[in-house]
């Protein structure tokens, strides 16, 4: 990948165009996104309003001596109607609010799978493979050799076990068989952590892009667990990188409705039937880019589970530009023209990513940025909008509202482009450059493995609050606010136990 922005990734869509970075976000906020916001404050109002009221009916409680009080309860004595009624309604109340409020939604655990060290590729070993396969012209073996060089990942990422074999062997079985090492890998160790039985799970959301066989992924995990013959199982295919938090989303949902109960949510993708073969330089970044990973996220709407839990979830913000006909194919699953299948990306797919992106944070603003810093905001946009004076919009400090940023690991160049717009230091993107080091873009779990990194290095402190914000084909935007509630520390068999200490590393620009 180019620094200067010629070779692009986001959300795992990559693509080779003339010099084009994200649109600068200083230039264009749209109001409209950022009424979507404060629309979600709306929805609280009533929330909102009872705070006070409650403050109030508390003081004036407070205030009153025994013999107010004795006043009180003659007076009710003699007007049971009065009775009656104060009771009804102060039964109906708390019913309909206890029954219509949002639940809690803990994470209790989380588990990143880690491949077995003779899955490691190092560049010189990806070359000699590429160039024995002998479907890559030396134009095509060159320009993989300079996307490696530039990519920002390390000698020690993961390929599936297929694509090791000279000739690579991609098949159906073989496919089946990375998608059961990397999710019963990293579920067989979040039961081990949590001692969950897998007959307590009640949801099960999987989301894979590009690999959906028959019976589905989640139907391979029902099988495996031997899970309950009534639980709700989700599998999510076609939605690119920002799949895992819609599948968040989805098992937040799922457990609002259902109480007392686990949702488990799986996130991967499969490599070893999705090699691109051919020529056309678009298709060849994610032969580059991609490699093995999988996540397994453990959720919960018990209230008990508080106390082990390690992250509520705050918000989640999802922003789909689908409609838009520009969006919807900049990212295209296509045979070239000689007939192999890859995934086509147009030359607007960083400025639909930046559209998107710009969506989303606007919408998300009102929801955890300080007062100060939105009434900054509003200031400029109403000094811009109705004075037509030509006054660059404020642009919101996010770290006054999240401790660590946890940006999908598609591509340096789509990091880079997101700390300088949404001016973050070093530190605050660290775990997303680091990831993409040691692991490569593992697709839609790669938050997990930046979130488990700042565990590692022993930065999540009890309060602090975490942003994963992802991409993905469609296009969509995606993020995902958690509060950790504790101290965390790394949980057994962390994807980083035996290299932490050798990170961060210097990358090569």
């Amino acid at each position: 990948m180019n620094s200067d922005g010629t070779t692009t990734t986001v959300g795992g869509d990559v693509q080779i165009h003339q010099k084009r970075i994200l649109p600068d976000f200083l230039q264009s906020v749209n109001l409209k996104y950022v009424k979507l916001g404060y629309h979600y404050l709306i929805t609280h109002l009533l929330t909102l309003c009872l705070i006070p009221l409650m403050s109030i009916i508390i003081i004036q409680a407070s205030q009153m001596n025994p013999n107010d009080l004795h006043q009180l309860w003659l007076h009710l004595q003699y007007n049971l109607v009065s009775v009656i009624i104060c009771s009804a309604v102060l039964v109906f109340g708390s019913t309909v609010y206890i029954m219509t409020r949002p639940r809690f939604i803990y994470l209790i655990d989380y588990s990143c799978y880690k491949p077995p060290s003779h899955l490691t590729v190092k560049f010189t070993q990806f070359m000699e493979h590429s160039k024995l396969t002998g479907d890559f012209s030396e134009s095509s073996l060159d320009f993989q050799r300079k996307i490696l060089e530039r990519s920002g990942l390390g000698e020690e990422t993961y390929l599936p076990e297929a694509m090791h074999n000279i000739p690579p062997t991609p098949s159906m079985a073989a496919a089946r068989e990375e998608a059961e090492n990397v999710m019963f890998g990293a579920l067989d160790n979040l039961f081990a952590n949590t001692k969950i039985k897998p007959k307590d799970i009640g949801v099960l959301v999987v989301n894979c892009s590009l690999f959906n066989p028959t019976p589905s992924l989640s139907a391979m995990i029902v099988n495996k667990y031997k899970l309950r013959g009534n639980i709700r199982s989700f599998n999510l295919g076609g939605m690119g990188c920002s799949a895992g938090v819609i599948a968040i989303d989805l098992a937040k949902d799922m457990l609002q409705v259902h109480r007392n109960t686990y949702a488990v949510v799986v996130s991967t993708e499969n490599i070893t039937q999705n090699w691109y073969f051919g020529n056309k330089k678009s298709m060849l970044i994610p032969n580059c880019l991609f490699r093995v990973g999988c996540s397994a996220v453990l959720l919960s709407n018990k209230a008990s589970d508080k106390r082990r839990a390690k992250y509520k979830l705050v918000h989640v913000v999802r922003t789909h530009k689908g409609a838009d006909d520009k969006a919807f194919k900049c990212v295209y699953q296509e045979q070239d023209d000689d007939g192999k299948t890859g995934v086509s990306l147009s030359k607007d797919l960083m400025a639909i990513a930046g559209g998107a992106l710009k969506t989303n944070i606007t919408t998300l603003g009102p929801l955890v940025l300080p007062i100060s810093e939105q009434l900054l905001f509003f200031a400029t946009l109403v000094v811009k909008k109705f004075l037509n004076a030509k006054v660059k919009p404020y642009i919101p400090d996010f770290k006054l509202a999240f401790d660590h940023f946890c940006i999908h690991a598609g591509g340096r160049a789509v990091i880079d482009e997101l700390e300088k717009n949404l001016q973050l230091l070093p530190m605050h993107v660290e775990a997303s450059r680091m990831t993409l080091h040691r692991f490569g873009n593992t697709s839609s779990s790669s938050i997990w493995y930046e979130l488990a990194y700042t565990e590692a290095k022993g930065r999540m402190r009890k309060g602090n609050r975490v942003w994963q914000i992802a991409f993905g084909s469609g296009f969509k935007c995606n993020s995902a606010v958690w509060e950790a509630l504790r101290h965390v520390k790394p949980s057994p068999k962390s994807p980083w136990e035996d290299s932490i200490d050798k990170y961060p590393v210097q990358v090569v620009t």
